[in-house]
């Protein structure tokens, strides 16, 4: 039995350069490892199995586990996987690439592991956008269609998160951005690097997301609870990745907790530390 974190990511930073000709969108990204993580274990079992209750239909996990079947050219037994589920879904929180990613490490463990990190990543970004920074939960700057991670320090914050009842598709808020637009002809990496060693308040006056205005146009009412977030005091309040998610920063976990009491159903979660 292997026991797998998968923890939650937060777009600080999320940069959309415009469509490109194989219909996906290069980014430019600063991703936060965050402690609220949902919990794999994994085990050999008759058949392979994803157990996640609360989340019905086809999983990542499952496409995980048959590309690593396809490419590690390992025998990996079938495998019953248990999803305790703590991230909010479709949430812009990246739970379900967490998940796969997880599922991944759990995988390669098993079979004696066949693969590195490189090419599980490689792997990952196979099964989904998000996939291959979680391989190595960490903060990271992250580029091209989301396979390029660049492992990255971040300074010491704590987040409120306050979850939408509806998640959002981010197809939708894809195309919603290509309209609009609110995507940019040039990414700059090195303007996120600067940021990045920036002290707390300069960083959190940083903060932009490209997404942001479609996941607003889709649905306006989050705009509500970006100002929520912003009168509770946070030093910034945005969308995280395609949304509906908001996000509040602050600087301790009880200014944090203070200002979460204010909002309904809101979830304070610290940055990891993580190894670089």
């Amino acid at each position: 039995m292997v026991r797998e974190l998968a923890p939650a990511k937060a777009n600080l930073v999320l940069q959309v350069g415009a469509r490109r000709a194989d219909g996906l969108h290069d980014i430019c990204s600063l991703f936060a490892s965050l402690d609220l993580c949902d919990e794999l274990t994994v085990e050999e079992a008759d058949r392979d199995e994803v157990d996640c209750r609360g989340v019905d239909g086809p999983n990542l996990v499952t496409h995980a586990l048959d590309a690593f079947r396809a490419e590690a050219g390992a025998e990996l037994p079938p495998l019953r996987v248990q999803i305790d589920k703590r991230i909010p879904v479709a949430a812009g929180l990246g739970g379900g690439s967490a998940d796969a990613a997880a599922a991944l490490r759990a995988a390669n463990q098993i079979a004696g592991r066949p693969l590195g990190a490189d090419a599980l990543r490689t792997l990952g970004a196979r099964v989904g956008a998000d996939v291959p920074s979680q391989v190595e939960p960490r903060h990271a700057l992250v580029s091209g269609a989301g396979e390029e991670v660049e492992p990255i320090d971040l300074p010491d914050m704590t987040l409120v998160l306050a979850p939408a009842a509806d998640g959002l598709s981010t197809a939708a808020v894809y195309a919603e951005a290509d309209r609009i637009p609110s995507t940019r002809p040039r990414l700059d990496t090195d303007a996120l690097r600067r940021l990045a060693a920036a002290p707390l308040a300069a960083f959190a006056r940083g903060l932009e997301n490209d997404l942001e205005a479609a996941a607003l146009s889709l649905r306006p009412e989050l705009a509500l609870t970006l100002a929520a977030l912003a009168e509770a005091g946070a030093l910034a309040a945005r969308i995280t990745g395609s949304g509906p998610t908001a996000f509040g920063v602050f600087e301790s976990v009880q200014q944090a907790e203070e200002a979460a009491a204010l909002l309904s159903d809101a979830l304070v979660t610290p940055l990891r530390h993580t190894p670089r």
